[in-house]
């Protein structure tokens, strides 16, 4: 059990011919594609994690904390690769990074192409084992081959997906992988956010193809595929659900938790059912900014009391809601406790890496930034990102506000796609204690009944907070009345049954010195001269928020934002996160108050 621990808190700190290769297209009507657009670039920059990735050490961490094996092997690193209307292999690509980026070494818009590797099983894992091949996020469809046969496909740029590759492997020779993608950019309605084939203004290049890890797993005959955990801040109970490949009469669950090495609980039951782990309440240690605790957990699948399976996660005990304050104003309660949200809006890109970050650290320097410049809330606009980036979240102690990326949803099949991207995103990305809302749709993109999917959302997760229309046409549901400003803040319409949160505000522009720009032509929503400028705007800006969270109850507000991307050059980091434009320090002492307003 010690080795185990170890191993999981230190966790926690490729013969296809494939010329003959085509991807099978679904009928047009359900495809929803118009004329081609052309691509538009700007000038490289590399970031200092960027400048350090080499083949051999490419994103080599293990992507899926919630549910953590010790064997695996990480597919990342070179891959052949070709466009689709080239016949020969002739170019590589470092996977994970998307076609269009630098650090991809392709750096070009495609719709359509096709990786290849070849892999060989490593000789220590056993025999019988079933091998499954997982893709942490392929945009947008990807259809996938082993030695030449066809093992599945998937529809979906932001979600997780594996195929078990057991029956197309050869066991003691290399075995061949090939990836067919497609992609269409904002040529089709599907989910794609900010991405753009011709970027420009609040526009960002497209980012195609595998954007996140390729891994294998070797697992038994019988096996754990999820975990969903669900720990109950006011009763102390902890409910989790392990779901079993298949189910055995001669397979039971058992379930630890530990805090730091202690045993604090245990369940045991069968693979058919829940789990109910007991805590006493006045003894949990509640996951907050502040104090971001995470219990440990470990689950063992075992036949006739032998160990056939073991996976390691975590969980955390946290309430958030909307509770009314002495004027009868909705505002935001973190386990029992008032607090203000101050938020920064963070849209994920990197220079280098585009939708994909040059390292596990990098990401992590984000959000450690905003921490330490006293943001207690980041919202994740209109993209997903990978597990890891929320690890990072519980870990740190960053609440986040989770969007759901939009698409243009014009035709039945769109609206069908997004429904069932909403649905894994919030699937995939429950587990984690840091993502307290929810946003559906974000200023009109693609917005359609939005009272069906507030109560989707609320039926899938009752836990947490739906934003379910921010900005511009609001249909008077979910829990949020939101309103989006430049420069702002300006306080949303009256509404006295949501709570009021300025969605966006803030765009103030300072422009990096030329060797820190992607674009010769930058351009952001309100200009000032110097740091000291900066400042004092930011300033002026949060006296508007703390007179209307005394007047009008105010509950947050998101600050736009974190980092400038491409032309857009309102952020408080240029794009290469080189350095910061104001001093951590001066923000944190003018958020601080305002939280601390916000929260008594």
């Amino acid at each position: 059990m010690r080795i185990f621990l170890i191993v999981l808190f230190t966790f926690f700190g490729s013969v296809a011919n494939a010329q003959s290769l085509s991807l099978p297209l679904p009928p047009k009507e359900e495809i929803w594609i118009q004329p081609s657009e052309s691509t538009g670039r700007g000038k490289p920059l590399l970031t200092s994690w960027g400048a350090d990735v080499t083949p051999d050490n490419v994103h080599p961490e293990y992507p899926r904390p919630t549910l953590f094996r010790s064997d695996y092997h990480i597919l990342n690193g070179y891959w052949s690769w070709k466009d689709i209307s080239e016949k020969e292999f002739t170019r590589r690509i470092l996977v994970p990074f998307p076609v269009e980026s630098m650090l991809s070494g392709i750096a070009q818009r495609t719709e359509r192409c096709v990786y290849r590797r070849t892999f060989t099983i490593p000789h220590d894992w056993p025999g019988e084992s079933h091998i499954l091949l997982h893709f942490g996020a392929v945009d947008w469809e990807a259809t996938v081959f082993i030695n030449g046969q066809q093992v599945g496909s998937h529809r979906g740029g932001y979600d997780p997906f594996s195929f078990d590759i057991t029956p197309f492997i050869h066991r003691n020779e290399p075995n061949e992988i090939v990836v067919s993608v497609f992609d269409p950019s904002q040529r089709g309605e599907q989910p794609r956010g900010k991405q753009s084939a011709n970027p420009s203004n609040i526009w960002y290049t497209a980012s195609s193809g595998i954007w996140q890890t390729v891994w294998l797993e070797p697992v038994p005959q019988y096996h754990i595929t999820s975990l969903q955990i669900h720990a109950d801040y006011d009763t102390g109970q902890v409910t989790i659900l392990p779901t079993v490949n298949a189910i055995h009469k001669d397979l039971t669950i058992v379930a630890e938790a530990f805090d730091g090495e202690k045993t604090v609980a245990q369940a045991f039951g069968g693979c058919d059912g829940p789990l109910l782990m007991r805590f006493n309440r006045t003894d949990i240690k509640p996951w907050s900014p502040d104090s971001p605790h995470l219990y440990q957990l470990r689950i063992q699948l075992l036949r006739k009391e032998s160990q056939i399976d073991k996976v390691g996660s975590y969980f955390a005990f946290r309430k958030i809601e909307t509770v009314r304050d002495q004027n009868g104003y909705p505002v935001v309660y973190l386990n029992g406790k008032r607090l203000f949200l101050m938020g920064v809006i963070d849209q994920g890109y990197w220079p280098d890496g585009l939708y994909t970050a040059p390292s596990d650290g990098a990401q992590r320097m984000d959000i450690q930034v905003a921490k330490t410049m006293g943001f207690n809330v980041i919202r994740k606009y209109q993209k997903i990102e990978p597990e890891r980036w929320y690890f990072w979240c519980d870990r740190l102690g960053m609440l986040v506000w989770q969007d759901m990326p939009g698409g243009e949803n014009k035709h039945p099949a769109a609206k069908q796609q997004f429904q069932t991207e909403l649905q894994r995103m919030i699937q995939s990305r429950s587990h984690h204690p840091s993502i307290v809302t929810w946003t559906i749709f974000n200023e009109g993109m693609g917005q359609h009944n939005v009272a069906e999917y507030v109560d989707l959302v609320r039926s899938l997760d009752s836990t947490r907070l739906v934003n379910a229309t921010s900005g511009w046409m609001d249909n008077e549901l979910g829990d949020f009345n939101i309103a989006h400003k430049f420069p702002g803040p300006a306080m949303p319409k009256k509404d006295t049954e949501r709570a009021a949160v300025v969605g966006l505000f803030g765009g103030l522009t300072l422009i990096p010195p030329p060797e820190y720009l992607w674009s010769q032509d930058p351009w952001g929503h309100q200009h000032v001269s110097d740091s000291d400028s900066f400042v004092e705007r930011f300033g002026q800006m949060h006296k508007t928020l703390q007179r209307l969270i005394r007047t009008q109850g105010l509950a947050g507000a998101f600050f736009h934002q974190l980092t400038d991307i491409e032309s857009e050059c309102n952020g408080l980091m240029p794009y290469d996160r080189s350095s910061l434009k104001v001093h951590e320090a001066s923000l944190e002492q003018i958020n601080s108050e305002t939280i601390r307003m916000g929260s008594e």
